[in-house]
């Protein structure tokens, strides 16, 4: 589909593009359907970009008549340049773009992108207001601007200057056709095209001003469509480029995500292989340590069993001790005889009552060491059962305590085993393997360290 691109010059009425009064042949019903881009105050905006320059001229300036008050009054009635310049810019016609068809519609959605850039391709024409009209046959736009200069060495040294703008911009006169206006505005049909293409629409040329350009212009507008459909190849393979990196940055992300996996994956391997081992060695630990307490409990039974027989060696001797009891009741030698017949008291002393005080004496003392032998013993006998008492609570404290370490370690040795079920007992060989070869790695290095240090 083509379509032309018509470019003029405009009045710059503020009061109809704002529709603040309709003529004839605007159709009010659709001026709701009008985009305002900008709306300012010209007046305010000459202050924004004219007042500190204005204020720099002044202060040069030693006679008064010399000084401006207004500038915004002196361009209105200068005979070179004017306050501000309008340029309207439509695609198609009535026809074959109408503001009430679809097509109408396509040339809105056109001009509104065309507007996105306009200011920024034209930093030295100042855009005070722009509107796109939808209530008349034909979608067009009015852009009002500005045209200002900086660093000018006459006059404000920042002042209005439409020549001079261009020139800034690149675009500088030669013939009447090739002035700075027409070289402009052909460069923003060319934009507007570029918009155009990316719609699926082509400039149609009617060739109405090229007689007025020169053959170099004219091979540039050629060079530029070049350009455009280069673009927009260009933008397709950008298009693909940026999903090929898409997949690409995705699929790195999958591999790292992958690696980081192996790695936290390799990390637990080693962490359970030492667990492993750190639970082989305290199975040991314990496997002596129940050795210790078996031998611990025999000699205890042992130790039982011996002060079961002195307990009953105790028993025995009481026993005896009550045999005896009962022979000093009833035993002849232990009975005091009758004295005899005319024997004298004397006699009756030396040979009854001596001899019999004499033994009651040295059993009275055998008894007496006997029953204090028996009291130490006694003691002692209950010192050690009261030990050994203490000792069997210890041990079984120690019992119950290393039977729920064991519990512990055995669930992580189940855990270890869950592992090399669901990697695998070859891979987790593996990577054990390599845990050790590292580590022997380290060690050596570590040697290696200590030897480099020793000898300097």
């Amino acid at each position: 589909m083509e379509r032309t691109i018509s470019g003029m010059l405009g009045k710059g009425s503020e009061n109809h593009n704002k529709r603040r009064f309709n003529a004839k042949h605007i159709d009010s019903t659709r001026t709701k359907y009008n985009v305002e881009f900008c709306q300012e105050n010209i007046k305010e905006v000459y202050h924004k970009l004219f007042d500190d320059a204005l204020e720099r001229y002044n202060a040069k300036q030693k006679r008064n008549d010399r000084k401006i008050d207004n500038y915004y009054k002196k361009i209105e009635h200068s005979k070179q340049e004017k306050p501000f310049h309008e340029v309207i810019l439509q695609i198609g016609n009535k026809d074959d773009m109408n503001a009430r068809s679809e097509n109408g519609q396509l040339a809105k959605e056109i001009l509104v992108d065309f507007m996105q850039d306009f200011q920024r391709r034209n930093s030295h024409l100042y855009v005070f207001s722009a509107h796109l009209h939808m209530d008349e046959e034909t979608p067009h736009v009015h852009i009002d601007f500005v045209p200002f200069i900086c660093g000018s060495k006459r006059g404000l040294d920042t002042r209005v200057s439409l020549k001079g703008a261009l020139a800034e911009q690149g675009f500088h006169g030669g013939s009447r056709g090739e002035s700075e206006w027409n070289q402009w505005m052909e460069s923003e049909k060319q934009e507007l095209s570029k918009v155009m293409g990316r719609y699926g629409i082509q400039w149609k040329h009617l060739r109405t001003h090229n007689k007025h350009l020169s053959v170099l212009n004219y091979k540039k507008q050629e060079r530029e469509k070049e350009v455009a459909k280069l673009e927009q190849a260009l933008s397709v393979e950008k298009a693909e480029l940026s999903e090929i990196v898409s997949r690409q940055i995705l699929a790195e992300q999958e591999t790292e995500q992958i690696r980081n996996e192996g790695v936290a994956i390799r990390q637990e391997v080693s962490e359970l292989s030492v667990i492993n081992h750190l639970l082989k060695e305290q199975m040991e630990a314990l496997a002596e340590d129940k050795e210790k307490f078996l031998s611990e409990n025999e000699k205890l039974e042992k130790q039982q069993k011996g002060l079961q027989q002195e307990i009953n060696k105790m028993v025995q001797s009481k026993e005896a001790m009550e045999r005896n009891i009962h022979a000093y009741d009833e035993d002849a030698k232990w009975q005091l005889a009758e004295p005899g017949m005319l024997m004298s008291a004397k006699s009756y002393r030396e040979k009854n009552v001596v001899p019999l005080v004499t033994r009651l004496k040295d059993t009275a003392k055998s008894l007496t060491i006997k029953c204090v032998r028996l009291t130490e013993e006694n003691k002692k006998l209950k010192a050690r059962v009261a030990k050994q008492a203490e000792n069997v609570e210890f041990y079984k404290g120690r019992v119950h305590e290393q039977s729920s370490r064991l519990g512990q370690l055995q669930e992580k040795a189940d855990d270890f085993e869950r592992v090399k079920q669901h990697i695998g007992a070859d891979k987790i060989d593996a990577i054990i393997t390599n845990v050790r070869g590292l580590e022997r790695i380290a060690q050596k290095q570590k040697q290696y360290n200590r030897t480099y240090r020793t000898s300097r």
